[in-house]
């Protein structure tokens, strides 16, 4: 990621879990380290990770919380506080996270606020977190009101994937990243898109591709990033289908729709609208829906309340006065910034 006031390397391999602390000590002087994961990562991977540290002379304490989305919120972060500073971590001392994204957002958020911000990597062992929110910068946490509303812009120093984790992964975990895949395919990347069109959709045949999927859609977003760290222009073009996402979320309630499941319904729903409306290549509903299915990804969902989903885009962070900022794709590989004003909300989710 060759950003110029902080630039870092994504590194992809299988087996390289066990490598990480060295990977480690060739970034970070001796020093303290919390590895911050959930309560399912934590008994797969983290003693792992913690012996690989301890062997390159780093001091490490492991920070665990109940996993999911609903403790994505900031009383797991008074939590992560208090232990770091019971654990006596300083400015001179990092967090690593070690987990999907709710681990990475919330571990990255803890960083980048610990005593106004500590050294900080990403392990991401989901494939969401791997082919998306270990890479960029942006950290959070959930409140009630919306997905992601206290958050940071916060670069790691560095990110280390080993695609050899996503074996642990349950199916319906691994289909949920391919929402993110197939994002980076429709928005900038013909060639991925191409690769997906060949996959069986498959557990193993995913499995068996996951380094080429990895590779493709950091690279999407990596370019993105360095072009639009902040999120004021292009970077939004990473967002295509989360706005009504973060909105199915935030309103059938954490954990019970999985981030990529939201992103792949709003995917098929900006963009059948768009298609009504003429903004968009035809066909183009029946083509990502066809690759939602595929994958095993909701189309839909049994409840569509349009009143709730349209309050709760209101509060996302795209939102710019009486208008919201949101992404259509005009064709496979490209992506466009679509206003839409607040009072007409409600016939993109009609």
């Amino acid at each position: 990621m060759n950003l110029p006031d902080h630039p870092y390397d994504i590194i992809v391999g299988r087996g390289y879990l066990d490598k990480a602390g060295e990977w480690v000590a060739g970034l970070w002087q001796p020093q303290k380290i919390v590895i911050i994961t959930d309560s399912h990562v934590g008994p797969l991977y983290a003693e792992r990770v913690k012996t690989a540290l301890e062997a390159n002379q780093f001091d490490v304490s492991v920070f665990t919380f109940p996993e999911g989305e609903s403790s994505k919120v900031l009383a797991t972060v008074e939590l992560a506080y208090k232990y770091l500073a019971d654990f006596g971590v300083t400015r001179s001392d990092g967090v690593i996270a070690l987990g999907g994204g709710v681990v990475g957002d919330l571990a990255g958020f803890v960083a980048s606020t610990y005593m106004r911000g500590i050294h900080f990597l990403q392990i991401p062992t989901s494939l969401t977190a791997q082919v998306d929110s270990s890479v960029g910068g942006k950290t959070g946490v959930n409140t009630a009101y919306a997905k992601n509303m206290v958050g940071t812009f916060t670069q790691p120093d560095g990110v280390l994937i080993d695609p050899d984790c996503l074996k642990t992964l349950g199916e319906r975990e691994l289909y949920e990243g391919m929402g993110e895949v197939i994002k980076c395919g429709l928005i900038a990347d013909v060639a991925l898109w191409e690769v997906l069109q060949g996959l069986t959709g498959e557990v193993d045949n995913l499995l068996a591709n996951a380094e080429t999927l990895i590779y493709h859609s950091c690279d999407v977003k990596r370019k993105v990033v360095v072009e639009d760290e902040l999120d004021n222009g292009t970077r939004l073009y990473l967002n295509f289908g989360h706005t009504i996402g973060h909105a199915i979320e935030a309103t059938a309630g954490y954990g019970k729709v999985m981030h990529g499941e939201g992103v792949a319904i709003g995917m098929i729903q900006i963009t059948k609208v768009a298609e009504n409306k003429g903004l968009v290549a035809k066909g183009l509903t029946n083509q990502i829906r066809d690759m939602v299915i595929k994958f095993h990804l909701p189309t839909g969902l049994d409840e569509w309340d349009v009143k709730q989903l349209a309050t709760a885009m209101t509060l996302d962070k795209k939102a710019r006065g009486a208008k919201i900022k949101t992404v259509l794709v005009p064709s496979i590989g490209q992506a466009m910034i679509n206003e839409v004003a607040m009072s007409d909300i409600s016939d993109w989710l009609a």
